[in-house]
């Protein structure tokens, strides 16, 4: 994701509007009978704006927001026990850089859940196997030869926190580790042989960020789930120009003589003039001048004038 990342962390990269992780959170919540108390946030050296950030997600969407750091990349498990002081009750884990299109609720009264999703190149993602009932039987991780075609996507729902925290512990404590990190696998490996009863459900698809072209991909999944909301802002000045919806247009942005979409998200206080721009995302203030776009990024504060098809430019960029 750099350029991109190199000023912001990869959660808070807009797609269609919002930040990645807001989007998330959003799909979660709606997933529950009712609104979690907190939503904890695992980061490292983000600094105060992104946190700041982080926080006032969890106040748009109803709830408490925490923060906690993992000061060294341990592995996922050292990750999630980073937050022990949150692991109480029934628990969400949901890594922050996927998002998905489901219409599930969590059945409170399973001991975990796991939402999976079909894959063609299972080794290239950890697995589960499952039985008749979609119960787990096992997980494998990058399997070289096929066990499984179930991907786990980074989204786990656990009745009893406490539970996970314990065997989160147990792991650091007996120095459970692999290629020098501590992995949530091997916990929930522990928990199975222990007779936990892990369950999959699967998510309609799958929304990958992890690279340019997966984000601008993305963003025009979510464009779609999202194309029968009005995605304009009222404060958009848009004059002589086409806008082929879906197409995000945040406040104050000012479009002249240029056709916009479809699948472009263009962030607050962005200029376009004279453009033909598809497919993209284009971050807040802005100035884009007779370009023709598809399947870009552009950062936060870029200047760009030119007729480049495709681009990925990060913050703070002049291109002329």
């Amino acid at each position: 994701m750099r350029p991109h990342t190199l000023t912001i962390p990869k959660p808070l990269i807009p797609v269609a509007g919002k930040p990645i992780v807001q989007h998330l959170a959003e799909s979660l919540i709606k997933s529950c009978s009712e609104t979690p108390d907190e939503i904890a946030y695992i980061i490292g050296n983000f600094g105060s704006e992104a946190e700041c950030k982080l926080l006032d997600i969890s106040e748009k969407l109803g709830t408490q927001g925490k923060i906690y750091y993992q000061k060294e990349a341990l592995g996922t498990a050292h990750a999630i026990l980073c937050a022990a002081d949150s692991l109480k009750g029934p628990v969400i884990v949901a890594f922050a850089d996927t998002l998905f299109k489901a219409g599930f609720k969590i059945d409170h009264n399973k001991d975990s859940i796991i939402w999976v999703q079909k894959v063609e190149n299972p080794s290239e993602f950890g697995v589960v196997t499952t039985g008749e009932n979609n119960d787990i039987t096992g997980f494998v991780e990058k399997p070289k030869n096929f066990v499984s075609d179930l991907a786990i996507i980074g989204i786990y729902y656990f009745r009893d926190g406490e539970y996970l925290k314990n065997e989160l512990q147990y792991l650091i404590d007996e120095n459970v580790i692999k290629s020098g990190e501590y992995q949530l696998t091997d916990a929930l490996k522990n928990m199975l042989n222990k007779g936990t009863g892990f369950y999959a459900e699967y998510v309609d698809e799958w929304l990958d960020c992890g690279n340019k072209d997966a984000t601008v991909h993305t963003n025009q999944r979510v464009l779609e789930m999202l194309k029968n909301e009005n995605l304009v802002s009222s404060s958009a000045q848009i004059k002589n120009s086409v806008i082929k919806e879906p197409c995000f247009i945040g406040d104050h942005v000012q479009i002249n003589d240029s056709v916009i979409g479809p699948h472009v998200s263009i962030g607050k206080n962005t200029h376009i003039e004279n453009s033909i721009i598809t497919n993209s995302i284009i971050q807040e203030n802005s100035h884009i001048l007779d370009a023709n776009l598809d399947n870009s990024m552009i950062g936060n504060f870029v200047d760009f004038r030119g007729k480049l098809y495709e681009l990925s430019i990060g913050d703070y960029t002049t291109m002329c």
